[in-house]
């Protein structure tokens, strides 16, 4: 289940990276995830951004791989969806 980034501290958000309960955030209204040092996902605005501890949670929840910062896995989903 995603982590709502509005819901938490910035301090209790840098604790679960480093933990690993965190490794990758995606955009809730564009349905898209990626690693955390995208340039991208940088940019997004703190009520848009969720995270996910796995990739595979975040496919499950609906979200597509960034095509940035996730070049490899983007080219796979969009091979997969044509």
């Amino acid at each position: 289940m995603p982590i709502r980034h509005s819901t938490y501290e910035d301090g209790e958000v840098r604790s679960k990276i480093r933990t690993a309960e965190i490794c990758f955030a995606g955009h809730v209204k564009l349905k898209i995830y990626g690693k955390l040092s995208c340039g991208s996902g940088k940019r997004m605005l703190r009520k848009n951004r969720v995270f996910f501890a796995s990739e595979k949670e975040a496919q499950l929840s609906g979200y597509r791989p960034c095509g940035h910062c996730m070049r490899n896995e983007f080219v796979k989903w969009k091979n997969r969806e044509t």
